[in-house]
Formats: C-alpha cells, structure tokens, sequence
C-alpha cells in the first residue's frame, strides 16, 4: 500500500473533526476508507496519550460536567440477544469535564452511566486539578458519592437540577420535555451560587454532535467499536482544546488555560504520531 502522505493525512484529519463522515471523507479526499480508518486509531492514540500527559496540575476556578448519549453497533433495542449483555455495544455515555473559563475538556470517560463509570470519571477529573475548585453537575444522583469519594470535602460542590414538564405543542420524539425552571442545589463546601451552572458543559454537547459525525443522530454514521469511538473523540477534543480557536477567548482553549503557548495546527497534531505506525499495512476494521 503506498503512504499516506503528510498532506493527505491532515486532510483527512481536517474533515473527520468538521462533521465528515468516513465515506464522506473517502470521497473528498480519496483517501480509502480502511486507510482512514487507521489514520483514526494511530492518531487517536497519539493524542490520547499526548492530553492524558499534558492536561494535568490545571489552576481550574470552575468546572462543568456532563453526558452525552450515544451507541455503538445498534441501538440497546435493536440488539441481537446475545450481545445484550456484552460490553462496548449498545448505548454508551461520554462524561465530560470543562473548565468554565479556559473552555478546556481536560477529562472525559465512555461507559455507562452507571456509578463505576461515575467513580472513575471523578477519579480522573479530580488528578489533573491542582487546587479547590467550584464544581457543578445536573441531578445524576450517581455524581453524589463519586464526587465524594474523589474528593472528600476538598471541593465547593452544587447541583443544577433542571424541572421538566410536557409540552404538548411541540415536536417530543426527539426532544425533552419543556424545560420549567431549574433547582440550585449546594452539596458540598460552599459553591458560589452565581456560578452554579452547567451551561458551558451542555452547549458543547451540542458541539461534539456537530463536529463528530458519529454522535449525529438518525445517521447511519454511528461506529461499530467502542475503541474506534474512544479514539474518535480523542481527536476531537484535541482539535477543540489545541486547534480550534473559541470565538469569546479569541484563542484556543489551551492557551488560555496555561497548557500551550501557541496554536496548534492540524500538521502539528499529525506529527504526533509514531512514522513506524505508517510502516505496516491497515487491518481492515469496522467504523
């Protein structure tokens, strides 16, 4: 197989962190799909271990957490009987941490949104903080005791609890219900209620569907392994954090948390991964 050059993997790299699908990007780039599909798992591991290495000893204020839903091979309802209790398929949850005023994703975790996935999660979130910070989380009750078990009562900790009711005039397949009001709930320590809030964390949510094809809904763009989806968003949280330049900071989210003093490029992000990796053949791989 002939290499990728340098040129057309930043290109491909350039339309998976713009919302272009796998085929769609075969047929921008030219680039095959087996051949993208390793771009994604060589890249995704680079930048794994790149931010699993940098993103520590953060100065945070305020941090921001929250879930997103997504699934991998079918949805829990459409899976064969046999997969129904395998690990990797069917609904997987990506928890999200953010510094609220760096806009930095410095921690995330995929699994269920059950409390083991809900204990690691802060495990993580709480090693990469250098000192106290205000926290804020919606009402998963799963949040309580891991975030007390991570951190103790080290932490200024509340709850945004959002009231919900029916809204019979508008479209509810696809939506929750109408958003009544919300709760300010104080936890732990003593949380600034001006800043209790999880807007940041919601709105990037928003962000992940738009620029991650395989979070899009009523696709066909879904991934088929976890492990191809835990290296997708890899990528692009780094694109986020390093890359893209956040339009209210006026430069990247990294820069203004103190973890960079430059814009990355998309050339500096494929330059993190290994040359011996384009040295063998792709396995073909489900997307």
């Amino acid at each position: 197989m002939k290499q990728l050059s340098k040129e057309q993997r930043c290109a491909v790299v350039r339309c998976l962190v713009d919302g272009v699908s796998i085929r769609g990007t075969t047929r921008i780039t030219g680039v095959a799909k087996d051949t993208i599909q390793k771009l994604t798992r060589d890249l995704g591991e680079a930048v794994l271990q790149f931010q699993d290495k940098h993103l520590k000893n953060l100065n945070c204020k305020r941090v921001q957490c929250d879930e997103i839903w997504g699934f991998c091979y079918a949805k829990d309802k459409n899976l064969p009987d046999w997969m129904k209790d395998h690990a990797g398929v069917g609904s997987i949850w990506t928890w999200t941490a953010m510094d609220a005023e760096s806009k930095l994703i410095f921690s995330w975790r995929l699994g269920s949104r059950d409390a083991t996935t809900g204990n690691e999660f802060m495990e993580d979130v709480q090693s990469r903080l250098a000192s106290r910070v205000q926290l804020t989380t919606d009402g998963h009750a799963v949040y309580l005791k891991a975030i007390e078990g991570a951190f103790g009562d080290a932490i200024d900790y509340a709850q945004l609890v959002k009231l919900y009711g029916e809204d019979k005039m508008a479209e509810t397949r696809y939506s929750p219900g109408k958003c009544l009001g919300a709760k300010k709930k104080n936890v732990i320590g003593n949380p600034d209620a001006a800043h209790i809030s999880t807007a940041f964390a919601e709105r990037q949510n928003l962000n992940i569907r738009m620029n991650n094809r395989r979070y899009t809904r009523l696709t066909n763009a879904f991934s088929k392994k976890s492990d191809m989806l835990a290296y997708s968003v890899a990528i692009t949280f780094m694109y986020h954090n390093f890359v893209r330049v956040h339009q209210t900071l006026k430069t990247t989210p990294a820069i203004k948390a103190g973890v960079t003093d430059h814009k990355w490029s998309i050339e500096e992000m494929v330059d993190l991964i290994p040359e011996l990796s384009y040295n063998t053949r792709p396995k073909k791989a489900a997307c």
